[in-house]
């Protein structure tokens, strides 16, 4: 059903956990089928300096949600939030079941869920 990029990233996340006192927390839950995926970042000089995830989810849900969580440590702000659905998808092998064509959209909302978490935060 997954291709071998999501199975591995699915087997060795990187990431995983909760940064205590962490500058901003996004979260959403899928409204298609109720995975709940929480991205946690540590921002300096609005800069991405770590970042941790915590998914309940399929296996492509927790792939995508490490995979960007890679990609965004030492990004901007603003540039985390130009990530797009296609570059989570590209991240992914290119390839979703079509069951599961939510999941970039699930990760892109997360992620700007976070920066609004820091923007509320730091204002």
């Amino acid at each position: 059903m997954y291709n071998e990029v999501i199975m591995n990233e699915f087997y060795s996340p990187e990431n995983v956990g909760v940064i205590k006192g962490a500058s901003a927390c996004g979260k959403i839950v899928s409204p298609v089928c109720g995975e709940i995926v929480k991205i946690f970042v540590s921002v300096e000089n609005d800069r991405i300096m770590d970042a941790k995830f915590q998914t309940f989810g399929c296996a492509a849900t927790i792939a995508a949600t490490s995979m960007a969580t890679r990609e965004i440590i030492g990004k901007s702000l603003t540039a985390a939030s130009k990530i797009t659905e296609k570059d989570i998808l590209e991240m992914l092998g290119g390839e979703l079941p079509e069951i599961k064509a939510y999941i970039p959209a699930l990760i892109v909302e997360t992620i700007h869920d976070m920066i609004d978490d820091y923007n509320k935060n730091t204002k």
